[in-house]
């Protein structure tokens, strides 16, 4: 089955709101997901703490797009436990190469501490992995990624499944039809992940967020 999936039979699958998955990363096999309920992060209710704020301020990062998307990858999967196989790595490097799948990177002292990519298809943007190296790292990531998407036209972050820590960043769940509406909804809006090529300015993520305690 693996072998008889391109890159765009994936974007077909992400249009009809399923994403592929794989057991773990020795299982060459991959199976289709489509959540009874689907999470999601309202890109007009993202959350930040004060002490994520205070991190942001404080600075000592750079924050970039598209700057190594093999990086990110390779940052997501590097966990004793993890369902990106070597044909998962492989169709998503595809998707870049192709223009439909980005990564947004948070470099320290020029080292890749933390980052997220995913797949963007109309105004829905399909968040796959993240990962940090440093504390706060993937909340970084995550947080100037919404803004880029909101400045870009998005309408949809999807994260597939819910944690703790989507959770405290505002990220809720809805069941499934409703998903599908707002996916719909998403697809036939204009945006695009390359309207800027740089990361916004962090006075704007900043601004754009909803402060908790």
């Amino acid at each position: 089955m693996s072998e008889d999936i391109t890159a765009h039979l994936l974007l077909n699958a992400y249009a009809n709101g399923v994403f592929p998955m794989s057991e773990s990363r020795d299982d060459p096999e991959l199976f289709w997901v489509d959540p009874r309920m689907r999470g999601v992060l309202p890109l007009d209710d993202f959350h930040i703490s004060k002490s994520l704020r205070k991190h942001i301020r404080r600075g000592g990062f750079q924050v970039t797009l598209n700057g190594d998307f093999e990086g990110v990858l390779d940052g997501c999967a590097d966990r004793d436990d993890t369902w990106i196989n070597d044909t998962i790595r492989r169709l998503y490097c595809e998707l870049h190469e192709a223009g439909f799948a980005h990564s947004i990177e948070v470099i320290a002292d020029g080292a890749l501490i933390g980052g997220a990519y995913g797949v963007s298809l109309g105004g829905a943007f399909f968040g796959e992995s993240m990962f940090s190296r440093q504390v706060n790292a993937s909340k970084v990531a995550l947080t100037y990624l919404t803004a880029h998407l909101t400045r870009c036209g998005f309408t949809l972050l999807d994260t597939q499944f819910i944690t703790d820590h989507l959770a405290s960043l505002g990220a809720i769940e809805i069941p499934r039809a409703q998903y599908h509406r707002q996916l719909q909804a998403a697809l036939d809006t204009d945006a695009d992940f390359l309207a800027y090529s740089d990361a916004p300015d962090t006075g704007s993520v900043l601004q754009r967020s909803t402060q908790t305690s």
